[in-house]
């Protein structure tokens, strides 16, 4: 019997049972997979990262404290250095310092001898000018040239330094010229002064007790001014002989007694001038000529 052609039965594959917690598979999976292994391996790392930068901070600390012991060392070796040296260096200096004292006490010695013998020429130098007539023409001579001690009436000048006067200058105008600072009396100062004096007509002119004759030079050593190479100290007292008043007068009136003036307005200088009826100035240490010699009445040597 011819039929319809049966289809093989299909099998049915039986369903999975599905598990009751399938819609908790999140918390599922934080359960199953805690967090605390993530810390551990955290913590793993970092334990690592310490073991291999523990080194460099032992070496860092190794080097600081060596560092610290090199320089302790070399403090204290230069501290014994001192310790031992300090003596030695004391010692030369008490030794430099006798020296000086020695050399300057001779160098007294020597000037004190200087001084001796310069009265002595002057002496002889006087004696010869009587013995030869000790006219009045010899006495003018004498007087001119600063041999011999004179008085009469004349003026008394006092220049000292400006108060407070000090060392440097920078930017003062006077520096260009040569000038240490703004208030110290300088050997050109007293080079104008002395011949505006002598212009003004003075006869005899000293500066602190030293004569000045036709040879004297006012000269400067450092902050010092010499004449005659004698060091002297402000206040500058100058003396001169002459017609008082007409003296004083003439001398203000002229550049160089306007000169002083404007150092005084100008850079503190302290100047004061007085007319006196009687001023002795001393007699020249010596007079030496080596050059200049008399002339005959026919203008020959």
């Amino acid at each position: 019997m011819c039929g319809m052609p049966q289809q093989p039965p299909v099998r049915s594959t039986p369903a999975r049972p599905s598990r009751p917690d399938a819609s908790m598979s999140l918390l599922n999976n934080v359960m199953d997979h805690s967090l605390d292994d993530g810390y551990a391996e955290a913590a793993a790392r970092r334990k690592a990262a310490g073991a291999e930068g523990m080194p460099k901070t032992v070496r860092a600390k190794l080097g600081l404290a060596v560092g610290l012991v090199l320089a302790a060392l070399v403090v204290t070796v230069g501290a014994a250095q001192a310790r031992i040296s300090a003596p030695v260096v004391a010692k030369e200096r008490e030794e430099l310092i006798d020296r000086i004292q020695e050399e300057t006490a001779a160098a007294d010695e020597l000037e004190d001898s200087v001084d001796e013998l310069r009265d002595d020429v002057s002496a002889r130098q006087r004696k010869a000018l009587k013995d030869d007539g000790g006219s009045d023409g010899d006495d003018l001579v004498g007087i001119l040239s600063g041999a011999v001690e004179v008085h009469g009436p004349g003026v008394r000048l006092v220049v000292n330094d400006a108060k407070g006067a000090g060392q440097g200058g920078d930017g003062d105008p006077r520096e260009t010229s040569g000038f240490s600072d703004t208030g110290r009396v300088r050997d050109r100062d007293m080079q104008r002064v002395v011949n505006g004096l002598w212009e003004s007509g003075a006869e005899a002119v000293s500066i602190n007790g030293q004569r000045l004759t036709a040879l004297s030079a006012i000269r400067a050593a450092g902050d010092a001014i010499l004449v005659d190479n004698k060091p002297l100290a402000p206040p500058y007292t100058v003396l001169a002989v002459g017609e008082g008043q007409r003296l004083s007068t003439t001398f203000q009136n002229s550049p160089d007694g306007l000169y002083l003036h404007a150092l005084q307005e100008n850079f503190g200088i302290r100047t004061s001038i007085s007319v006196e009826d009687d001023i002795k100035v001393p007699a020249a240490p010596s007079v030496i000529v080596r050059t200049a010699e008399p002339s005959t009445e026919k203008g020959t040597s």
